[in-house]
């Protein structure tokens, strides 16, 4: 043993035990005090302490095991809540974008042939897929089916022990069971090859549309617009200088472009993974909303159950690497962004400083037009001042003329409006009186009518006073007569009540409690507490003495009765609950008939 290992020994010692040390050293080493040693009683408690260790042990285990899988299950309780959310998600984009595309279809379809053809192919598919299910998918439900009903009858026959040679053929079944085995694996291959021969042509035609796309955007940096091209610009220096600055433009943000093209080569081409795992990867990541608790931990568990040849490491390196490449995509995005709205921008400014190299050009050009044609102007001007005078006086005299003549004429056309007017007012005078005279009859005619009116109402309401008096005096009367009554009554009531309660009084006295003052028995021992305390016990207390006397039926009484004993036999045979014992059981007769005074008719019709 080294040095090293002198450390490992210790011993514990109780400071109760330090004096039963004592007396040994004192006696010596052959004392007759020391016992030999029992060895197999050391052995036998190491092996109860082993065994105790190795249940504990074991329970740890099962502990761990336990919290192990309820941790599993946990993550599959957050894993599900994800993916029913994400099903639903893609089922609600699918139903939307089918209706979309429905839609789209029947509104299209009476404008062009290429929709109809759209329509046609899709009802060959759903004829196809039919087809399909038809000849694949329905032959291997009903094979489980199958099996499942002869699963059950060799269950139904194991359990009767009966022999199952002559109606279940174990090779018959197992070549069923193949069959539809080799049936599945080539439509299955065919399928496949089917399905790589569409994504070979989709690569094909993504190739054709990134070759496209990448034209086009080399296109949309390096090519100068036509709305440049086509602007009209007076300074022809002016127009090469601003698409000499466009070219330097594009030209900065298409080299900055083919970096981040450039980085997002390098790193697909570094990395190592498959177009399947890959694809797998980023499904994972992307059913996983942002916002979710502890999203990088359920995300990471899926893809370590879905890549099982995927270290944790590997998945973690990866991820960097992917949001690195994410990183640059939106480098690349918001690049293209920035320079749309400087290509926007530098085309509007261009167009803003044409337009006013073209308003200032125009200004010149009309300045120096304006200078020669004052002087034209001013001599025309001055020539037809002059007409203009001429024509103002021989218009002042015209005009003068014709005013005198209008004014005669409007004075004739006063006089005689104003003679039409008297002779107007005149007749309209004499309606007026006319009118007024036959108002006044008719006055007076109303006025005589009114008052004959009033005469009768004033006789119809004197009568109907007379008749209310009357009936005032025959309701007073009725209700003092009325209150005569409800006084009676309630006199009657009174002596009623007090006659009662005398009767009560006489019925308390009868009943009454006798019992003389007795202060000391409230202080004096009740019967129980002497009885607890043995004072006044003459004779033991039967506990197997009933508390009360029972006045009811015996058991000889009970079971004598016919009608116990047919239902007693009904329920021994099982038979109480049938449609026989509930017509029978009615009509069973007691031992001894009811008086027929105690016979009940609330149930007979």
């Amino acid at each position: 043993m080294s040095e090293l290992d002198h450390g490992m020994f210790f011993t514990t010692q109780r400071i109760s035990d330090v004096g039963n040390l004592v007396f040994p050293m004192r006696n010596g080493l052959c004392s007759q005090k020391y016992k030999p040693v029992d060895y197999k009683h050391l052995r036998e408690l190491a092996a109860e302490e082993k065994l105790t260790s190795a249940k504990i042990q074991l329970k740890i285990k099962k502990i761990e095991q336990v919290s192990k899988i309820n941790k599993e299950q946990m993550l599959l309780k957050q894993h599900r809540q994800v993916w029913w959310q994400e099903h639903k998600r893609l089922s609600e984009n699918r139903q939307k974008a089918e209706a979309e595309m429905k839609t789209f279809l029947d509104e299209e379809s009476h404008k062009h042939n290429f929709f109809l053809d759209m329509r046609d192919l899709e009802h060959k598919l759903s004829k196809e897929r039919d087809t399909y299910q038809r000849d694949t998918v329905v032959p291997v439900w009903q094979l489980k089916e199958h099996l499942k009903f002869r699963l059950s009858e060799v269950q139904r026959y194991l359990s009767e022990g009966s022999c199952l040679k002559s109606k279940i053929d174990p090779v018959e079944v197992l070549q069923q069971i193949e069959f539809v085995k080799k049936q599945q694996k080539a439509i299955l291959e065919f399928l496949i090859l089917e399905s790589l021969a569409l994504e070979k042509e989709l690569e094909d035609y993504i190739t054709k549309v990134l070759v496209h796309s990448f034209e086009e955007e080399e296109g949309l940096f390096l090519e100068v617009p036509s709305a440049l091209l086509s602007l009209e610009c007076p300074y022809p220096d002016l127009k090469a200088l601003v698409i000499n600055e466009y070219r330097k433009l594009a030209s900065g943000y298409w080299s900055k472009l083919q970096e981040i093209d450039q980085q997002l080569k390098v790193l697909y081409r570094n990395t190592e993974w498959t177009e399947e795992v890959q694809w797998v990867f980023e499904t994972v990541i992307n059913q996983y909303p942002g916002n979710l608790q502890k999203r990088r931990t359920l995300y990471l568990d899926v893809l370590q159950r879905y890549l099982p040849h995927k270290s944790r490491h590997d998945l973690v390196v990866h991820e960097k690497a992917w949001d690195h490449y994410h990183f640059i995509r939106n480098q690349r995005r918001v690049l293209i962004l920035n320079w749309a709205q400087a290509r926007k921008a530098f085309l509007l400014k261009a167009a803003t400083t044409v337009a006013e190299a073209c308003a200032a050009r125009e200004a010149e050009v009309t300045l120096a037009n304006t200078r020669q044609k004052q002087q034209e102007i001013c001599a025309d001007l001055k020539a037809k001042v002059l007409q203009w005078k001429a024509q103002q006086e021989e218009a002042t005299e015209r005009e003068a003329a014709v005013a005198a003549r209008r004014k005669e004429k409007k004075d004739e056309e006063e006089r005689l409006q104003k003679e039409r007017e008297m002779i107007h007012r005149a007749q309209e005078k004499e309606k007026v009186k006319k009118y007024q005279a036959e108002k006044q009859l008719k006055w007076q005619e109303q006025e005589e009518k009114d008052l004959q009116h009033l005469k009768e109402l004033r006789k119809l309401m004197a009568e109907q006073a007379v008749k209310d008096r009357e009936r005032v005096k025959y309701r007073q009367a009725l209700l003092e007569r009325q209150l005569l009554e409800k006084k009676e009554l309630a006199l009657q009531e009174a002596r009623e009540e007090e006659k009662k309660k005398k009767r009560l009084e006489a019925l308390r006295q009868q009943v009454a409690i006798a019992a003389k003052s007795d202060p000391a028995r409230v202080v004096a021992d009740t019967v129980a507490s002497k009885a607890r305390m043995g004072i006044g016990t003459k004779e033991e207390f039967d506990l197997q003495k009933p508390l009360f006397k029972l006045h009811t039926y015996s058991e000889q009484q009970v079971i004598s009765d016919p009608r116990f004993r047919v239902e007693l036999a009904l329920r021994e045979a099982g038979l109480h609950k049938t449609l026989y014992a509930k017509e029978i059981l009615p009509k069973l007769p007691p031992l001894k008939l009811p008086r027929r005074d105690m016979e009940s008719t609330v149930f007979k019709t």
